[in-house]
């Protein structure tokens, strides 16, 4: 980072733009990620596409590396600055540039908070889906960079069902437009699905072209309770059998149920081995006839106990609880690692068994909840960094738990991404010609290395664990 660099950042984006002092750097050393640190050479904030442009083609010329961002609430190390250079921070991109209600569509920039642009969309009547837990404080950017999931992703899809059009800048600052208001478009490759999830690696995303969809006309949520695990997650498989697409199916075992009971205050029932959290929604007729037919399945699952929540503000309490599941768990300890596996639905049950019997292997404590409907697991383990031989510990143990999803035929990430964390296991899931394949496409986009170094791609793959269970 010599002076010419520098002063051509400030002169692109102004004094006040472009930090490189030690509360700056500090700040955007770390993300949403426990015990991943990295301080970079200099945070910048561009205001606009031709400014991006303009700093890529500045650090192309010098070899820079760079980090794009917007809250780093990610949870798999994706913009931890591993090797150093410039972090982007996108927060100054965040305006609605267009909602286009005769398309359903609304063009944003990327550092625009998630809940805002979904409390935008709603007060014109529409509908975004993707509702990722961390939406409050996430960006549009960032869930487009990791293809964020969220509670509705059963029925609706996650984000690369919704972005069709995309504005990006490449490593080289020269500015792309993919996709767009339309329904059909083959022409070429996709190259809006390829950025979606690619997690800042191939390109910085500087406009996103979202679909949009009519709302439900109404909603209804239950809650299902099981003294046997089994129980819990036929009645999951039994759902879908049934045809029946819930707009919500979550999923919570006992050792989460007492911590979110604790945390939310909600009489949640603290002797049960899993409940399931269930809402339907559509036109009233379709939701009153799924629901009396769930509440059907959940009986003949032998279901303790089923309760309909008996209005909207009673519906959103146990909505919260749900999204508050990471919250409370992080209170118990300093640290917490909340990590994500899927597995094909009909083996969730299997799977919350064998995350059982490896936490007890290992002697660490670990709590499951998740989106039952699409088989995407949250196993979270309670630890304290300062503890090195119990986070070894935690670390061997999410080894196996990633192994033992692979077995069971899942992946070893639903929704968090690869980043940093997940990437000593990525060719376990896609093999070493999968590795190539996509190493050749991140060549393509950026040959010199320089949009997030460091992720998905690991200097080593990790050993493949030897499991033994009961």
């Amino acid at each position: 980072m010599n002076a010419e660099l520098i002063e051509g950042l400030r002169a692109i984006v102004g004094e006040r733009h472009y930090r490189n002092d030690p509360e700056a750097l500090v700040a955007h050393s770390y993300d949403g990620t426990p015990m991943l640190q990295s301080l970079p050479q200099g945070v910048i904030y561009p205001e606009s596409t031709a400014q991006v442009s303009a700093i890529m083609k500045l650090l192309s010329k010098h070899g820079v590396p760079l980090v794009s961002r917007g809250s780093g609430s990610n949870l798999c190390g994706g913009t931890v600055p591993v090797e150093g250079g410039i972090v982007m921070v996108m927060h100054r991109m965040n305006r609605i540039i267009e909602t286009d209600t005769e398309n359903l569509t609304v063009t944003v920039e990327p550092g625009l908070i998630t809940a805002e642009m979904i409390a935008h969309v709603e007060s014109l009547g529409l509908f975004y889906p993707p509702d990722p837990s961390s939406m409050r404080i996430s960006t549009i950017g960032g869930n487009i960079a990791e293809c964020s999931g969220g509670l509705r992703g059963l029925k609706y899809g996650t984000t690369k069902d919704y972005v069709i059009g995309l504005e990006a800048v490449l490593a080289s600052g020269d500015i792309i437009r993919t996709g767009g208001k339309l329904m059909k478009d083959v022409a070429g490759y996709d190259l809006t699905k390829l950025l979606v999830g690619s997690e800042g690696t191939l390109a910085i995303i500087t406009e996103a072209t979202l679909k949009l969809i009519p709302p439900p006309q109404t909603k209804k949520t239950m809650l299902a309770m099981y003294r046997d695990l089994y129980g819990a997650a036929r009645t999951v498989s039994r759902i879908i059998e049934n045809r029946i697409i819930p707009a919500t199916l979550e999923f919570m075992d006992n050792p989460t149920i007492r911590v979110v009971d604790d945390f939310a205050g909600l009489g949640l029932p603290r002797d049960m081995e899993a409940i399931l959290l269930i809402e339907q929604d559509g036109d009233a007729a379709s939701v009153e006839r799924d629901i009396a037919r769930i509440r059907e399945i959940c009986a003949l699952e032998a279901a303790d106990r089923v309760e309909v929540a008996e209005s909207r503000e009673e519906a959103e309490k146990l909505l919260t609880a749900r999204r508050s599941a990471f919250t409370a768990l992080a209170r118990l300890r300093p640290t917490t690692i909340l990590e994500d596996a899927t597995v094909p639905r009909s083996r969730i049950a299997d799977m919350v068994l064998r995350i059982n019997e490896i936490a007890r292997k290992h002697n660490v404590t670990i709590a499951t909840f998740g989106h039952a409907g699409d088989g995407n697991l949250h196993p979270t383990a309670t630890t304290d960094a300062r503890d090195t031989e119990e986070v070894h510990r935690v670390e061997a143990a999410f080894a196996e738990i990633f192994e033992a999803a692979i077995e069971l035929g899942g992946t070893i990430t639903g929704e968090h991404g690869v980043g940093l964390v997940k990437a000593p296991y990525l060719e376990w899931k896609v093999g070493a010609p999968g590795i190539e394949v996509m190493k050749g496409i991140k060549a393509a986009f950026d040959p010199q290395g320089l949009l997030n170094p460091g992720k998905l791609f690991a200097k080593e793959t990790r050993k493949r664990v030897v499991l033994q269970h009961g």
